[in-house]
């Protein structure tokens, strides 16, 4: 299933700072993106349990919550959907488009060369 912004938002926090409760969540969003009122980071949350995004252990008093699925596989997932969506499945059009629209630096363009480099290996 595929998360929304804000489902993804949470699942960051999730995946940066690892199971965390309701309140560390909605106090990591509101100092990272926006203010948030708790009880909708708590619904949500709630909701992305029963979707299956994120699971919930209930073991204590305080519910912890975890994601499903690791960051790399939900993202290669959202990246190939994208892709496949919007580029016919073509990453080298992606490719061509991200680096035609933004300025990229030559450390990212360094990385990027070190990242190929080790494709060929």
């Amino acid at each position: 299933m595929e998360p929304t912004k804000s489902e993804l938002e949470i699942l960051q926090v999730l995946w940066e700072h690892g199971p965390s409760t309701v309140r560390f969540v909605n106090d990591k969003l509101n100092e990272e993106k926006r203010a948030v009122q708790y009880s909708s980071t708590l619904k949500l949350m709630q909701i992305m349990a029963e979707k299956g995004i994120v699971v919930r252990d209930e073991s204590s008093m305080k519910h912890i919550y975890s994601p499903a699925e690791a960051e790399d596989k939900t993202k290669t997932a959202l990246l190939e959907r994208f892709v496949d969506s919007m580029y016919k499945g073509s990453a080298a059009s992606l490719v061509m488009q991200l680096f035609g629209n933004k300025n990229t630096s030559s450390e990212d363009l360094d990385e990027i060369r070190d990242f190929f480099k080790k494709l060929d290996k």
